[in-house]
C-alpha cells in the first residue's frame, strides 16, 4: 500500500476513525497535527488543485473558529489568496482530515469515499 499524508487533529473522532480505517487497509501514514502545524499556502494551493474540489470545501464550516470569525458572510468576498492565507493561519479552520498521496486528495471522512479513493492506492 502507499504512503499517505494525513492532516489531522488527534482529538477529533472523525480523524481517529479515518486514521484507523487507513491503517486497517495497510497504508503507511505520515500524520501532521493540523492545529500545531497547518499546511502552508503553497501546500493548500496544491491540495485544492489535486482535489478537484472548490476551495470552499476545505473550510470547516461547523467549527467554532469559522463561526467566531463570521466567515459564513465574509468568505465570498475574500480572494482565493486571502482564503488560502486564512486557512494556513489556523488549522482549525480546515475541514479534516485531509488525506493525500501527492496526486489525489480527500477532505473529511466518509468510509464509502475512502473505499473509492484509498482501497487500491
Amino acid at each position: 500500500m502507499s504512503q499517505l499524508k494525513v492532516y489531522q487533529y488527534p482529538k477529533c473522532g472523525t480523524c481517529r476513525s479515518a486514521v484507523k480505517w487507513l491503517k486497517e487497509q495497510g497504508h503507511e501514514l505520515e500524520l501532521q497535527h493540523i492545529a500545531e502545524q497547518p499546511p502552508t499556502v503553497e501546500e493548500l494551493r496544491l491540495l485544492v488543485a489535486n482535489s478537484g474540489f472548490p476551495l470552499k470545501k476545505f473550510f470547516n464550516t461547523s467549527g467554532e473558529v469559522y463561526k467566531a470569525l463570521g466567515l459564513k458572510d465574509k468568505l465570498s468576498s475574500l480572494s482565493e489568496d486571502e482564503q488560502l492565507k486564512l486557512l494556513s493561519s489556523n488549522g482549525m479552520l480546515i475541514k479534516r482530515p485531509v488525506v493525500t498521496d501527492g496526486k489525489k486528495v480527500t477532505v473529511g471522512y466518509k468510509e464509502e469515499q475512502y473505499g473509492e479513493a484509498w482501497s487500491n492506492a
